[in-house]
């Protein structure tokens, strides 16, 4: 199978290229290197099933030659992270809504099915939990700049799923809840790697808020196998599936643990919302998902333990920091 994956040099489409390389397909990168990076991919290089293309999805005769060439596309490029979203919604905005827009288009006229990556974000401010894919959502008031992300997914999907219904483009949206794993950067307001990096240095762990929010982490080896899983079921055509553990812990928690995973003597501090992003800033208290509904599309679900996360997150940068303080031509 010929794959194309936008967002490919991402840290989820790193490691779904990864994935399916590894099975054997043929795998086309498209990604502008706005969030992702070519460390992610470098290890990919060793494989002649995989090209990489360094341009944005806004180059619609790239784009169409792709898709044409593609059996099926996985689009994750978006603008993702709380503090890139709260420093440019208009950035968040037109990438998110454009950039499917340009996807969906270029699918229509091959009839290419199309995995649309959407995220937990939608469900808002939702109470109902855990988040059932045909609940409502509940998102803020449109002078809050922090629900740009949620709108701009949220109009992705409706988007995606007009497609489908008008056009008869396969879709599949996926929301993804709060993937973590190794090469996930914390530059963009990520909590993990954030707790890990500042661990590992002996720094204060920065808890945003009041620290009993909570939230789900899923290990990214198992957002990538529900991925393609979905992929590979036609019943999932349609459809909005949800991503996600459904292991909960508070992120005042998650602080400790990871303390405890690095042995660190860093204390856990405390920063108001309004200091850490933007006055007013909203955010919610748990964000939990049901799962049922990947499982009984694809019979799997999410279950590596947060323990088992962290570990492998700590491994992953304790690995960078001895690479880099290993002097040039010695191993």
């Amino acid at each position: 199978m010929r794959v194309l994956i936008t967002g490919g040099a991402g840290f989820i489409g790193s490691h779904l290229a990864e994935k399916l390389l590894e099975r054997g397909d043929e795998v086309m990168l498209m990604d502008n290197l706005s969030t992702g990076s070519m460390e992610n991919i470098r290890h990919l290089k060793r494989y002649d099933r995989m090209q990489y293309f360094l341009e944005a999805i806004e180059n619609r005769q790239l784009l169409a030659e792709l898709v044409d060439e593609a059996d099926v596309v996985f689009h994750l490029a978006a603008a993702v992270g709380v503090r890139l979203i709260v420093e440019s919604p208009v950035r968040t905005i037109e990438t998110n809504v454009n950039g499917t827009h340009l996807v969906l288009e270029a699918a229509c006229k091959k009839r290419k099915t199309v995995l649309l990556a959407s995220t937990s974000e939608v469900y808002g401010k939702s109470l109902q939990v855990p988040f059932v894919e045909d609940a409502d959502l509940v998102l803020g008031a449109t002078t809050k700049g922090r629900w740009s992300y949620a709108a701009s997914k949220a109009l992705d999907e409706f988007l995606g799923l007009s497609y489908w219904k008008e056009k008869r483009l396969p879709v599949i949206v996926v929301r993804l809840f709060n993937t973590v794993g190794p090469r996930q950067t914390g530059r963009y307001g990520m909590v993990l790697p954030n707790f890990v990096k500042q661990a590992l240095r002996n720094t204060p762990l920065t808890v945003f808020g009041s620290g009993k929010q909570s939230r789900c982490f899923c290990d990214v080896r198992d957002t990538v196998e529900g991925l393609v899983r979905l992929m590979g079921t036609e019943r999932a055509i349609g459809e909005v599936v949800n991503i996600g553990n459904t292991e909960e812990i508070s992120i005042e928690g998650l602080a400790y643990a990871v303390k405890k995973a690095t042995d660190s003597s860093s204390p856990v501090v405390y920063v108001p919302y309004e200091q850490a992003y933007e006055p007013g800033f909203e955010d919610m208290m748990r964000r939990l998902p049901s799962v049922e509904k990947l499982q009984a599309l694809t019979g799997f679900r999410p279950q590596t333990p947060l323990s088992e996360i962290i570990d492998r997150v700590v491994h992953y940068f304790r690995q960078k920091a001895e690479l880099v303080q290993t002097p040039a031509g010695v191993l």
